[in-house]
């Protein structure tokens, strides 16, 4: 696939297959995160795989709502950033998320990107503070999001490359 056809493919997905993802393409997908870049190549970002399904589920209650895809996924990677070697943290795990979830539309896996940082639980408890004890992480461990990762369960429609809005961008003009 040429980007531009991944960058229109990807969509959030949030309904997946009962099939396991492989071995390989896990891989493929968490060296796009480790290869993404990072301000002053600091890589405070580290990367943890659940795909134990009591975890996926605890996660998915981690915050009030938009979780429930990881209770339904094969595998969720959760984007962890060591906040004491960057303070570029939030910029750094979202890069890493993004080059994740390009990675997977490339390899024919759904994905969704679920935000924690800034969202609590149901409780009004922390999004950030569920998901450290959940994986029992250090408090320097900021978690802006998680992946969650599946084979899709039905067909997802691309979006149109004509549909791009440039109405949002200034100071250009097309000849």
């Amino acid at each position: 696939m040429e980007l531009t056809d991944v960058i229109l493919s990807r969509r959030s997905v949030r309904k997946y297959k009962d099939e396991d993802i492989s071995e390989e393409k896990i891989k493929k997908i968490l060296q796009a995160g480790i290869l993404a870049p990072t301000s002053m190549n600091r890589k405070p970002c580290e990367f943890v795989v659940v795909r134990d399904k009591e975890t996926l589920n605890k996660l998915a209650k981690s915050k009030k709502s938009g979780a429930g895809m990881l209770s339904e996924c094969n595998t969720a990677i959760v984007v962890l950033a060591n906040s004491e070697i960057a303070d570029t943290w939030i910029e750094d795990s979202s890069i890493a998320l993004s080059y994740m979830n390009l990675m997977a539309v490339n390899l024919g896996i759904g994905s969704c990107w679920c935000q924690i940082h800034l969202r609590s639980s149901a409780t009004g408890k922390d999004a950030e503070e569920n998901v450290r004890e959940i994986l029992s992480l250090s408090e320097k461990y900021r978690i802006v999001g998680i992946l969650s990762l599946g084979i899709p369960l039905g067909e997802v429609k691309s979006q149109v490359l004509e549909e791009a809005d440039f109405s949002k961008v200034h100071g250009w003009h097309e000849e």
